[in-house]
């Protein structure tokens, strides 16, 4: 049987791969959402606008809207398809993407609602990526802790006191 901790990387794994592969398809065609693909062509076009930087270097509206979505499509079918490390290198890629997705809303100054599920899926994407990558515990093996008196506590052949009888007895002072 398969570790929560496996469940919970694949169910995130999978979950955040869809998402990206839907949100990446919308900003490159307009036949899963003519609205959305609007809206989105007109974001890219203000966070052009907001970041000369980008149009010194030759980077129009177009271009960063279509590799970005490019980029989600391409990194949501790694999380959602293929096994092992490169699932580690699509999650990191595509916590960047959110980056600079919170970026551009910070700096053309949208509402919280605008980018609240960028910050929701930067969560996620973090959450997965460092249960991911922790180590496993070994050490935790369950082992049978050995009976008293016996191997564990060799030398020490008397019980322990519960902590109700180390307790000082007495009466409680009430004022």
């Amino acid at each position: 049987m398969a570790s929560p901790r496996t469940v919970t990387v694949v169910a995130l794994s999978v979950a955040l791969g869809l998402f990206f592969v839907f949100m990446g398809t919308i900003k490159l065609t307009p036949r899963l959402s003519k609205d959305a693909y609007t809206e989105m062509k007109r974001a890219y076009k203000s966070y052009v606008r907001a970041l000369p930087l980008l149009k010194k270097m030759g980077i129009n509206s177009i271009l960063l809207r279509k590799s970005i979505g490019a980029l989600e499509v391409a990194c949501g079918i790694v999380m959602t398809l293929v096994p092992g490390r490169p699932k580690d290198v699509a999650n990191f890629f595509l916590l960047l993407l959110v980056l600079a997705v919170l970026f551009f809303h910070q700096l053309v100054g949208d509402p919280l609602k605008r980018y609240a599920h960028a910050l929701v899926f930067g969560i996620l994407l973090t959450c997965r990526l460092l249960i991911a990558r922790k180590p496993e515990d070994r050490s935790s093996a369950k082992k049978p802790l050995p009976p008293p008196g016996q191997a564990g506590n060799a030398g020490n052949t008397e019980e322990q006191p519960s902590l109700y009888e180390k307790a000082p007895q007495g009466k409680m002072k009430l004022s």
